[in-house]
């Protein structure tokens, strides 16, 4: 079957029925999605799928067949990051690790579809997103900075 993930054209040969988690990281070498729960309850394996968060421990590599995925690894380099991405390092926004990229890419989709950036906003965007390392003050402070070019 053939998907485009992070802009380019992929074919996936394996079971349709795989995670798309598991195609990510072992078939397409996209190790930046973690797992968390593997039972869609965390957050932490959100990917954009259409422009959509999905939790990709939840769907099938087949759902995801004709169209587009995108990943943390879309969103910037280490020489280059993102302005979101910026913001987590500027205001503390990551901590252990596991649910900084679910967290990215729900915040980035938040924003790109005209979400609004102010606290209250940005934490019912997140909801979805589970973090054990903080009191998700410094999460919301660092997409709320991104968003307003105050990192």
């Amino acid at each position: 079957m053939k998907l485009t993930v992070n802009g380019k054209k992929k074919s996936f040969k394996g079971a349709p029925f795989k995670r798309l988690i598991d195609a990510l990281r072992e078939d397409f070498a996209l190790t930046g999605t973690k797992e968390g729960c593997g039972e869609g309850e965390c957050g932490a394996c959100t990917v954009l799928l259409d422009g959509e968060p999905v939790n990709s421990c939840l769907i099938p590599v087949c759902q995801a067949a004709g169209r587009k995925v995108e990943t943390i690894e879309s969103m910037g380099a280490p020489e280059k990051l993102s302005k979101l991405q910026a913001g987590f390092l500027a205001c503390g926004g990551a901590q252990c690790g596991i649910c900084t990229p679910g967290m990215l890419m729900t915040a980035h989709a938040h924003l790109k579809g005209g979400g609004k950036c102010d606290d209250a906003s940005v934490r019912t965007a997140l909801a979805g997103n589970l973090c054990r390392c903080t009191g998700y003050q410094d999460i919301v402070k660092s997409v709320v900075a991104a968003a307003k070019g105050k990192k």
